[in-house]
């Protein structure tokens, strides 16, 4: 089974994947993950009770774009299944366009139910919830931005 580290300043978020749910985003995470896309991205969106967001490529150091703007150069169609946004759930990020998954991603920090069958739900934390406690606590601006600069790398461990 293949998993996911997210390694970041707090410690380690694990990541177990859903393919049999989300075959195209469980393969394109891993794809952007073992190509070394997502190291040094942060995670540019927090909303203490809902859930942390990152992934964008514009977000690294010295990048051009807005953070939060930015993905791989492509989309991916939409996986919609029956997995519910819980606690732990990691799910697609993507603009109104249910089709414009990319790159970012999220991780439910409490039930958002409300987010179920609007997007892809393809994987769980497995270990290191905590981590994403810490995060999802930091202090904000306006725009939900950790006044905190919080990168991640990601690893992919098959076993």
């Amino acid at each position: 089974m293949e998993r996911a580290v997210i390694s970041t300043k707090f410690g380690k978020i694990t990541v177990s994947f859903f393919p049999d749910k989300a075959p195209g985003h469980v393969n394109n995470f891993m794809t952007l993950a073992k190509s070394g896309f997502y190291d040094q991205t942060i995670f540019h969106r927090v909303i203490s009770g809902f859930m942390i967001q990152g992934g964008c490529p514009n977000s690294k150091p010295n990048a051009k774009g807005t953070p939060g703007t930015g993905g791989p150069g492509y989309n991916i169609d939409a996986e919609f299944n029956d997995e519910s946004h819980v606690r732990g759930i990691v799910s697609m990020a993507r603009s109104s366009d249910p089709n414009s998954a990319g790159s970012q991603f999220f991780i439910v920090h409490q039930d958002s139910k409300f987010l179920d069958k609007n997007y892809t739900v393809f994987g769980k934390v497995t270990e290191g919830m905590d981590v994403v406690d810490q995060i999802a606590e930091l202090p904000t601006n306006s725009k939900d931005a950790p006044r905190d600069r919080i990168e991640m790398t990601v690893e992919i461990l098959e076993d």
